[in-house]
């Protein structure tokens, strides 16, 4: 979450120490990889330090999520922004080790036939199974399948767009088809959380892990999946908008990508409320913002403030749709107002003046004589660039 504004932003660079790290931590992950699965490729989990920690947690229910598949997404959008091949070409082995363990340590789930995590689950919630007892470990968590999905996909790009001709790629796209869809919708109506539509023990959970594929990526859209898009929105009217700072940061962000400004500021203004003298529960008011302008995890969380961010920009420029999209998310309040060098994928930048609440003028600047697709205040426009 830290680094997820740092590309719309236009500050490319910060991301740059992230994937050095990466890089580091996947050598080591390759040694987890080998120690707890005796797979090829490399694995981390939720956490690490300076040395590269790649191991689960202590405590299955957020430990025994794997986090190297997520980490790649980050790999990936730094070159969607980018569109630099020789950086492309960089990151594959790193692409391609991630799936190798995925591809290796995948079972078949006796139910359904699809090929899915084991065990793993969907970070720190739990379900209640139908003899009453609680759980949180399961076969094929849908954030899993949305992560796995979203690599598998990348590999195989990459392997077209640098015309590898890898075999391994290859094996991906016979075994994508047996990964399960990215959204399966419950019969409430919602994004089902696990394979099975299981009863949560806490319906106002702050995690909401199984929007993955809305937020970081771009598998629900209001536009290319409205159904799953309508799923997503009733998740998050059920999981409501209270959480810790960074969980507030991640509904911004959710809201912003189903085109709900006026939703994504008002969990924006709770992000921002005074914390101060209003007690460290995890839960209401204590989940704000500190007088020194610190995210109120409690105590303190830096993603709350980052994420926090790149809600923002995220409110005023889309581009995961495969066009850029002006305004996606304008509050009303914000009638008016400017930003000047954001960002979009292709490594566009964009400035865009509005006024009563419309698209007053636009520029975008990119490699002259690129047409690109941009979506005006619900309009299609063709925009060709000067330089």
């Amino acid at each position: 979450m830290n680094h997820w504004g740092v590309e719309v932003g236009n500050l490319p660079e910060y991301h740059r120490p992230f994937i050095e790290l990466i890089k580091r931590i996947a050598k080591e992950g390759e040694k987890t990889a080998k120690a707890y699965y005796n797979a090829p490729g490399w694995v981390v989990y939720m956490m690490t330090n300076i040395w590269g920690y790649s191991a689960p947690g202590e405590n299955a229910s957020w430990g025994a999520s794997t986090a190297s598949g997520w980490l790649c997404n980050h790999l990936w959008e730094h070159y969607l922004f980018s569109g630099d091949e020789a950086y492309l070409r960089e990151i594959y082995p790193l692409l391609a080790g991630a799936a190798k363990f995925y591809q290796a340590t995948l079972v078949k789930d006796p139910k359904t036939g699809w090929l899915v995590t084991s065990p793993s689950v969907s970070p720190e919630n739990g379900f209640r199974l139908p003899n009453g007892k609680t759980a949180s470990v399961v076969m094929g968590p849908t954030i899993d399948n949305q992560i796995v999905r979203e690599l598998y996909g990348a590999v195989i790009t990459t392997d077209s767009v640098l015309g590898l001709n890898d075999s391994f790629a290859g094996i991906l796209r016979t075994d994508l088809k047996l990964i399960p869809p990215a959204v399966r919708v419950s019969s409430s109506g919602r994004v089902m959380e696990w394979l099975e539509d299981y009863q949560e023990i806490e319906p106002q959970h702050r995690h909401v892990s199984h929007l993955y594929g809305l937020y970081p990526a771009a598998f629900i859209s209001p536009v290319t999946t409205p159904d799953w898009a309508k799923a997503a929105k009733k998740t998050l009217e059920v999981r409501g908008d209270e959480g810790t700072g960074w969980s507030r940061a991640w509904k911004i962000l959710f809201w912003a990508r189903l085109h709900d400004g006026d939703h994504a500021l008002e969990i924006l203004r709770q992000l921002l409320k005074p914390a101060f003298g209003l007690g460290t529960t995890y839960q209401g008011a204590g989940a704000g913002t500190y007088p020194n302008l610190f995210c109120a995890h409690p105590p303190f969380q830096i993603d709350g403030n980052f994420g926090g961010s790149a809600g923002i920009s995220e409110m005023l420029l889309q581009s995961q749709d495969g066009y850029i999209h002006l305004l996606p998310a304008l509050p009303k309040a914000w009638k008016e107002g400017s930003v000047k060098g954001l960002r979009a994928r292709g490594n566009r930048t964009v400035d865009i003046t509005w006024k009563d609440g419309k698209v007053k003028s636009y520029k975008v600047k990119g490699k002259k004589g690129d047409k690109v697709r941009i979506v005006v205040d619900g309009k299609d426009e063709i925009y060709s660039i000067k330089g």
